[in-house]
């Protein structure tokens, strides 16, 4: 049995459901009380730990819509998404944090791609306020994404690699050692969602 947090009226987050609050708290190693704690401020940002339940990818606010806007449009999606503080976190799949940099630092991809702050275990990171404040939401802190289910499906660092390689534009897709266009033709034409979900599977 969950707390409820969504409470009444017209602070209610149009977008943050009771589903994705029990998935944020399932982070804790105390659900229960986290619950307990966004049932009496819901309206409070929270800090919860990484590497369990999500590693958490924190890119240049502008950089990181671009990435988020590449997932969407050319790739599978993407899991919850939020900007606090100038920066976009993008929720990713448990092991990312660990793997993503040693990605990134192959030599092809130097000085194209804005390096990105990677949380994984032993790391927390601060999350938007489940309801916006009567006085409006806080100055750069929202849920782009918000969480809306139980289970949500997230980036691995495969897909992220991909997204943020689209993101940074030419020089950096003529680096990529593997085009969009060789993983079709590789793959007798198969979506490029399902190539690359299967690669972080």
């Amino acid at each position: 049995m969950t707390t409820d947090i969504q409470g009444t009226g017209p602070a209610l987050t149009a977008y943050v459901t009771q589903a994705g609050a029990d998935w944020l708290a399932s982070a804790s190693a105390f659900p229960r009380s986290v619950l307990a704690l966004w049932s009496a401020r819901p309206t409070a940002p929270s800090v919860l730990p990484c590497g369990t339940v999500f590693d958490v990818v924190s890119l240049p606010s502008l950089y990181g819509r671009l990435v988020v806007d590449r997932l969407w449009s050319d790739g599978p999606g993407s899991g919850p998404v939020a900007v606090v503080r100038g920066r976009t976190l993008l929720f990713a799949a448990p092991g990312t944090a660990a793997r993503l940099p040693s990605l990134l630092a192959w030599e092809q991809w130097a000085g194209a791609i804005p390096r990105p702050l990677c949380h994984g275990e032993g790391d927390a990171v601060t999350i938007p306020p489940l309801r916006v404040p009567e006085t409006g939401p806080l100055p750069g802190t929202r849920w782009l994404v918000a969480p809306e289910v139980r289970h949500p499906w997230l980036p691995g660092a495969q897909a992220v690699l991909w997204a943020c390689v689209r993101a940074a534009g030419p020089r950096a897709e003529y680096r990529f050692s593997i085009s969009a266009d060789q993983m079709l033709e590789s793959s007798h034409q198969a979506p490029l969602a399902q190539l690359v979900r299967a690669a972080d599977s």
